[in-house]
C-alpha cells in the first residue's frame, strides 16, 4: 500500500509539472485568440450561423440553376445561361463582378446503346441489354457500332498478366467495384478513390495492349441499375461505363465461356469553345487587396441537373455573400466568390485563373471551396499551417451547436479547384460534409434537387459564411 500511495504522489506531481509547464502556452494561445477576435467579429460570425440556418437564399439559387437552367456542361448553352444567371444575381448583392474567360471542350452525348449476342447458355435469337453511358472525353464509335468478344479484369495488373495477345482487338471490363461498406463507415473518399482510378485509366490501358473499347463498372454506391459517368483519359477507343449490376452479369458469364457484345457510342468531342468563371468580389474595408476565396463549380455532367454536384456549392458561396449584406457587416478584407468552370472535365476553369491571379497569390489569405455535395457538414479539410489551427477555434466554437466544428488537417489540396491555391501555400479548406449517400448520385441521372434536404443546405451555408468571415475579418491572417 505504501508502495502504491508513493506512486500516486510521484504521478501527481507529473502531472501538476506538466500543468504549471502548459500554462504559459495556454496562456499564449488565449491571448492570441483575443487579439484575432474582437468581441464585435464573434457576436458577428454567431448572427451569421443563425442566419443562415434561417435563409433559404441558397435553396433557392440550386433550385433555378437545377430546375429552370438545368445540366450545364461545359462549353453548352446551359452552362453559358448558368455563368450569366449566377453573374446577375451576385450584382444585385452588391458584388463587384466579372467574367473570365476559359477555354473549354464542348462534348456531346450521343446514342448509347449495348447487347451482349453472344454468351453461353444463349436462347436461340436473343441477346441480352447492358445499361451503360459514354464516359467524357471519349472517341466514339461510328453510328453501326463495333462488335467484340469482352475480356474481364478486375486490377490493371490483372489486364497487364493477361498481354497484348489476349487483349487485341477485344472490349476490355474493369469490374471494380465501389467499396459500399466503407462509404457508409464514412471512408467515402477512400472507397471513391480506389474505385474511381479504373474510370480515369483503364481506357488508357487497355488501348496500350490493342483494346477496341473500355468499360468500367460505375463508380458509386447505388445498384439500381444506374450508369455513372465522368472524365477519363483520352485513349483513342470508345471509353463507357455500365452499371454495378450488368458488370456482374458480363463477368458471370465470361467466367463460363465467351462473351460477345456489340456496343454503340456515338459522343462527340467538338471544338473548345469560350465560357469563363464567374468572379464576384465584396470588398474588404481596410485591406480590400487581401481576398477569401469561397466557391463551387458551376458546369455538372448532363445525366442529371447538377444538383449535389455542385449547384450545391456555387449556391452556398453565393449565400455567404447574401449574409454579410443581409446583416450590413463589412468584412476587413475581400471576400471573393468564384462559380469555378469546367471542374469535372479537366480543370480548366482553375488552371486560367491561377495563370491570371498568380501574382496576387500573396494577397489571397485562404480559399474555401464545396464540392461533395450538401449533406450535413461535419466542418472542414485544411490544407492550412498547423500553428494556424488554435486560430480556428472560435469558428469550431460556434459552428458546434449545428455540429460542424470538426478540422481534419489534410496534405494535399482539399478542393480540386482551389489547388493551385493550395499548391502555392495559401490557407486551403474544404468542406466536410456526410457522404456517406453522396455517390450513390453523383454522375448518375439521379442528382437532381429532391436529393438536397434544404435543412442540411442551409447547415452548409452557415458553415462557409462563418469561416469566410472568420478569415476575412480576423486582426491578421493566418500564418502560412
Amino acid at each position: 500500500m505504501r508502495s502504491l500511495l508513493i506512486a500516486v504522489l510521484i504521478l501527481l506531481s507529473a502531472l501538476t509539472l506538466a500543468s504549471s509547464q502548459n500554462q504559459p502556452q495556454k496562456a499564449a494561445a488565449a491571448a492570441s485568440i483575443e487579439k484575432a477576435y474582437s468581441p464585435q467579429l464573434l457576436r458577428d460570425l454567431a448572427a451569421l450561423r443563425d442566419a443562415a440556418l434561417a435563409d433559404d437564399y441558397g435553396y433557392q439559387q440550386v433550385a433555378h440553376l437545377t430546375e429552370n437552367i438545368g445540366p450545364r456542361s461545359a462549353g453548352s448553352p446551359q452552362a453559358e445561361a448558368a455563368v450569366n444567371y449566377v453573374a446577375a444575381e451576385l450584382r444585385k448583392l452588391g458584388l463587384e463582378v466579372r467574367l473570365e474567360e476559359v477555354k473549354v471542350p464542348h462534348w456531346e452525348r450521343g446514342l448509347e446503346t449495348a447487347q451482349l449476342v453472344e454468351y453461353p447458355g444463349q436462347a436461340s435469337g436473343s441477346t441480352q441489354k447492358i445499361v451503360l453511358t459514354a464516359l467524357g472525353g471519349n472517341t466514339p464509335t461510328s453510328v453501326e457500332g463495333l462488335t467484340a468478344e469482352v475480356v474481364v479484369v478486375n486490377s490493371f495488373e490483372a489486364l497487364k498478366a493477361l498481354g497484348r495477345q489476349k487483349v487485341t482487338g477485344k472490349i476490355v471490363l474493369f469490374n471494380v467495384a465501389f467499396d459500399k461498406q466503407k462509404a457508409s463507415a464514412g471512408f467515402w473518399g477512400e472507397a471513391y478513390g480506389e474505385a474511381v482510378a479504373y474510370r480515369g485509366g483503364g481506357a488508357k490501358a487497355a488501348a496500350d495492349l490493342g483494346a477496341v473499347a473500355s468499360l468500367v463498372r460505375s463508380v458509386g454506391g447505388a445498384d439500381y441499375r444506374i450508369p455513372h459517368t465522368g472524365w477519363n483519359q483520352a485513349a483513342g477507343i470508345p471509353a463507357g461505363a455500365v452499371t454495378s449490376e450488368d458488370a456482374e452479369l458480363i463477368a458471370h458469364l465470361a467466367a463460363q465461356g465467351r462473351v460477345r457484345m456489340h456496343l454503340v457510342l456515338t459522343s462527340q468531342n467538338g471544338p473548345e469553345v469560350t465560357s469563363y468563371n464567374v468572379v464576384g468580389d465584396l470588398k474588404g474595408s481596410e485591406h480590400p487587396e487581401q481576398v477569401v476565396v469561397v466557391s463551387g463549380h458551376l458546369d455538372s455532367w448532363d445525366l442529371g441537373t447538377g444538383a449535389i454536384d455542385d449547384a450545391a456549392g456555387v449556391a452556398v458561396a453565393m449565400e455567404t455573400a447574401q449574409l454579410v449584406q443581409q446583416l450590413h457587416l463589412h468584412p476587413k478584407r475581400t471576400i471573393r466568390v468564384i462559380a469555378w468552370m469546367d471542374e469535372e472535365n479537366g480543370g480548366r476553369g482553375h488552371d486560367a485563373y491561377g495563370k491570371a491571379h498568380e501574382a496576387e497569390f500573396a494577397n489571397h489569405v485562404a480559399a474555401i471551396e464545396s464540392d461533395l455535395g450538401a449533406g450535413h457538414p461535419l466542418g472542414f479539410w485544411a490544407k492550412i499551417n498547423p500553428d494556424a489551427l488554435p486560430l480556428l477555434q472560435p469558428v469550431q466554437d460556434i459552428l458546434r451547436t449545428q455540429g460542424a466544428n470538426l478540422i481534419n488537417l489534410v496534405s494535399e489540396s482539399p478542393g480540386s479547384d482551389i489547388a493551385p491555391l493550395a499548391k502555392a501555400g495559401v490557407p486551403a479548406f474544404g468542406v466536410l460534409q456526410d457522404a456517406r449517400t453522396y455517390f450513390n448520385y453523383h454522375h448518375t441521372a439521379a442528382d437532381t434537387l429532391d436529393k438536397i434536404v434544404p435543412r442540411e443546405l442551409r447547415e452548409n451555408a452557415a458553415a462557409m459564411a462563418v469561416m469566410g468571415y472568420a478569415l476575412a475579418d480576423m486582426t491578421e491572417p493566418l500564418p502560412r
